[in-house]
């Protein structure tokens, strides 16, 4: 048996829910495998949350949305035609005690940019930065979201279609050693969609921050540069 969470999108001021979901596990690395792990595990939410409607965001789900949501495959494409997905400028923004930021991790593809031997190698993670701006590493997932979420905006097709689902799984993601989680990024998109928050939330990194993290707002500002102009732009002005 294996424990994994269900991030489940809610219409209410905190916007994900998260349930520990127990399943049987298939081990092995082939696709086939993981599938299984995942209708198990998918089975065993339906049982206790039958209205729930499921969907697998990674490279092992067996729907071509939940593949195409991964963070591996999600696409950010600059205003200059540059192009790297999430996973990769997730990598590229880290600055270690040693090193970084990495910005020729934004030439490689995500399986290269996660397993370059420098984001393990360079010492304790000290804090994310993505062009212009430094991102610190408390609260937790904060940059993360933010990234994902300005992607998934800009990639409107896939953002339409994921509206329609309301619980969201990751099987590769396992809260005992990763922090971050594309499928709680996702659950998150599909609350401030439904709750008619999205747009006020991507206008700028302020408003983000004050609309998911209200009560930790005010102490972690510092996070962002202060500058009113500066805040207005897009995640892809930034991008150059």
């Amino acid at each position: 048996m294996a424990e994994r969470p269900v991030f489940i999108s809610k219409m209410e001021k905190e916007y994900v829910e998260v349930k520990t979901i127990k399943f049987e596990w298939f081990p092995g690395f082939a696709v086939k495998q993981k599938q299984k792990s995942i209708e198990s595990f998918h089975q065993n939410i339906k049982n206790q949350y039958p209205n729930l409607n499921i969907l697998e965001i990674s490279s092992k789900s067996n729907k071509e949305l939940g593949v195409a949501l991964s963070a591996f495959n999600l696409m950010i494409k600059t205003k200059n035609n540059k192009q790297f997905s999430v996973e990769t400028a997730f990598q590229a923004s880290k600055v270690f005690e040693f090193g970084g930021p990495y910005i020729d991790l934004y030439e490689k593809s995500s399986k290269e940019a996660k397993k370059d031997p420098r984001i393990k190698n360079s010492g304790k993670l000290l804090y994310f930065q993505f062009f212009d701006r430094r991102w610190k590493l408390e609260p937790k997932t904060l940059f993360y979201d933010w990234l994902y979420i300005n992607a998934l905006s800009f990639n409107s097709e896939l953002a339409k279609q994921v509206i329609n689902f309301d619980a969201f799984t990751d099987i590769e993601f396992n809260p005992q050693k990763s922090i971050n989680c594309q499928a709680k990024s996702v659950a998150l998109y599909v609350s401030l969609y439904k709750m008619n928050l999205l747009n006020n939330a991507l206008k700028s990194v302020d408003n983000f921050k004050e609309l998911v993290i209200k009560q930790n707002y005010k102490q972690n500002n510092n996070n962002v540069k202060n500058n009113s102009k500066y805040e207005q732009l897009s995640i892809f002005d930034e991008m150059n």
